[in-house]
């Protein structure tokens, strides 16, 4: 026996691809085909009117906006509490390093429920806030507020490895050759960590698109308002309008797919021109 072949711990290569295979079929592609077959069970016309009415526009617009602007935010402030936990030594460090992973934790009908209580009228927060001005619960800020909350860790934990194996001397070098913390941050820092923050980024919008037990409470649920995508599937779904809910859910599905493929094309070009660079 070929010794290199002893020592493999895992089949070749002929017998795990087809088992990767038959598990993604299984679990992914069988259940996506079924959601198409039964949207193929409308005519175009049926469909047009389902998904371009008025009411699935405006769930649509605050489904993928909310998303966003959560992604972007955690984006920003998930490298922020990356860099603190890398970079800095202080006492209760290991209690905000498992914070940090609360909302992978916590069911997310009870996330909803407490960011509900905290922000409504007469909550912890919302009472001030309300007195400022700003109302958060049973509005699209609320949305945000609760989709910043379950996609922060995404962010966090993508990016704190990639911080962690980017060595201190990096930055000294180049501060004692000149450079401003400022240029240090944008030209040392930055493009190596660039490529996993738009993977932390892209986790945290994916999951926030479909998201629904953290939002469906503090939303209000109002129609045109504050009434996302996944709560219009949830209705169709009661009214036992199988065909009508994946239409939705299928252009969701098409709608993220497209938008996912296009940032790891990004992903994959800022990767190259960082190997280039540093190669």
């Amino acid at each position: 026996m070929n010794p290199s072949a002893r020592r493999r711990v895992l089949p070749g290569f002929g017998l795990t691809l087809g088992l990767s295979w038959l598990y993604l079929a299984l679990i992914v592609l069988l259940p996506l085909s079924g959601l198409f077959l039964k949207t193929f069970t409308l005519s175009w016309a049926q469909f047009w009117e389902i998904v371009a009415s008025p009411r699935v526009l405006a769930a649509y617009r605050l489904s993928f906006g909310a998303a966003l602007l959560a992604a972007l935010a955690n984006a920003v402030f998930g490298l922020l509490v990356a860099w603190v936990l890398v970079r800095y030594r202080f006492p209760g460090k290991a209690l905000v390093d498992a914070l940090v992973d609360l909302p992978f934790a916590l069911p997310t009908a009870v996330a909803g429920l407490t960011l509900t209580t905290l922000y409504a009228r007469n909550g912890w927060y919302g009472q001030y806030l309300e007195a400022l001005g700003f109302k958060v619960a049973f509005t699209p800020l609320g949305i945000v507020v609760a989709l910043t909350f379950i996609g922060l860790p995404f962010v966090v934990r993508t990016v704190q490895p990639v911080l962690e194996d980017i060595d201190a001397d990096v930055e000294e070098a180049a501060a004692t050759l000149g450079a401003t913390p400022w240029q240090v941050f944008t030209r040392v820092l930055f493009p190596s960590v660039f490529p996993a923050l738009l993977s932390g980024f892209t986790l945290a919008f994916a999951r926030a698109i479909g998201e629904y037990g953290s939002v469906v409470f503090i939303s209000g649920n109002m129609p045109m308002k504050t009434e996302i995508a996944p709560l219009l599937i949830i209705t169709r779904l009661e009214q036992y309008d199988y065909a009508g809910a994946t239409a939705i859910a299928g252009v969701m599905l098409a709608a993220s797919f497209a938008l996912l493929l296009a940032v790891n094309l990004l992903q994959r070009w800022s990767q190259r021109r960082l190997e280039a660079r540093t190669g």
